[in-house]
């Protein structure tokens, strides 16, 4: 069976505080739902200086869904850690991993918008050396002993739940990100299907002696909406992929390697791409015989400002006609 996931990035057109606190409020109705019913898990992420709300403090929507659930993992892919204070970065997943008793993943990204730095008061020309510092300090952190930061000597406390330390992953496309993780003896999750950096990531790795695996994308990744009538899905709410699309899209430098990353100009070039795609649960369930128990199917409900009867529309079918079907119930 493949790993089935919920996404959730919140972001809206012409969002509002009742229509925000609405979408953040059933998403984790439905992370709840999806708990119950045997999905894998609950995908978040971060971004700032956004006008449609896209999730700037994914922490703190974590606990939410953590706290709510009992068996559903929750990955914050990817958390941009330079933008994180590191004393208080580990004392936040400290406590979640304990809440929630090691089902919280965090992959440390290093972010690709100079604006998210700079409104956070954080160099964009030292993000690098920013990673650095916070990837250690997290490491030395989660030991429970004394240790040296900034001059002075610290500790933090409680010690997480997992040992050594909380499922920590260093997110990107690049060799420094490679040779980061390789260095920290940290596993690496590519932005996209990059077999190549694997390859480098596993050759620093080996000189510098440390363990490490890579969570390598798959070589194509789907976001789904699972739909009765697809070609009434696409004329409906094709907009709102569009949204999300575009949006995501205009973030990105020229040459950037992301699994997600679309030129449609407009809802059908985005449909022929399949990128984004909006399948009958049969459809469904043929694409993860497709992707095999390696794969994954990543359903994305509340999708560009998806309206919250559709995105549990979408929910419903997934949970109740493709999950059955993947795991013989």
């Amino acid at each position: 069976m493949p790993v089935t996931v919920l996404r959730f990035n919140l972001a809206d057109p012409s969002p509002t505080p009742a229509s925000l606190a609405a979408r953040y409020r059933a998403a984790v109705e439905m992370a709840v739902f999806a708990d119950e019913r045997g999905l894998s898990t609950v995908q978040t992420e971060e971004h700032h200086a956004t006008d449609n709300g896209w999730m700037p403090a994914p922490l703190a929507f974590a606990g939410a869904v953590l706290g709510a659930t009992r068996r559903i993992t929750v990955t914050v892919s990817a958390l941009i850690t330079p933008l994180h204070d590191p004393l208080r970065l580990a004392e936040e997943i400290a406590v979640l991993d304990l809440l929630s008793e090691g089902r919280l993943v965090t992959v440390a990204g290093i972010g690709y918008r100079p604006e998210e730095y700079a409104a956070h008061g954080r160099d964009w020309q030292w993000r690098g050396k920013l990673q650095d510092e916070v990837l250690e300090t997290l490491l030395a952190a989660w030991t429970g002993e004394p240790f040296r930061y900034r001059g002075r000597t610290v500790r933090i406390t409680p010690r997480p739940y997992t040992q050594p330390h909380p499922l920590l992953l260093v997110g990107g496309a690049s060799r420094a990100a490679a040779r980061r993780a390789a260095r920290l003896g940290l596993p690496l999750f590519p932005s996209a299907h990059l077999p190549e950096l694997e390859a480098y990531y596993h050759a620093r790795r080996a000189a510098y002696g440390t363990e490490g695996w890579v969570l390598q994308p798959a070589e194509r990744t789907c976001l789904l909406h699972v739909s009765e009538d697809p070609d009434r899905a696409w004329a409906l709410y094709g907009a709102h992929l569009l949204h999300e699309a575009r949006t995501y899209t205009s973030w990105q430098a020229a040459g950037a390697r992301s699994a997600v990353r679309s030129a449609a100009g407009d809802a059908e070039a985005l449909r022929q791409e399949g990128i984004y795609q909006i399948v009958t649960p049969e459809e469904c369930v043929r694409l993860a015989a497709e992707a095999g128990p390696s794969g994954s199917l990543i359903l994305h409900p509340l999708c560009g400002g998806m309206p919250v009867d559709e995105g549990w529309r979408s929910v419903h079918l997934f949970a109740e006609r493709v999950v059955p079907r993947l795991t013989g119930g």
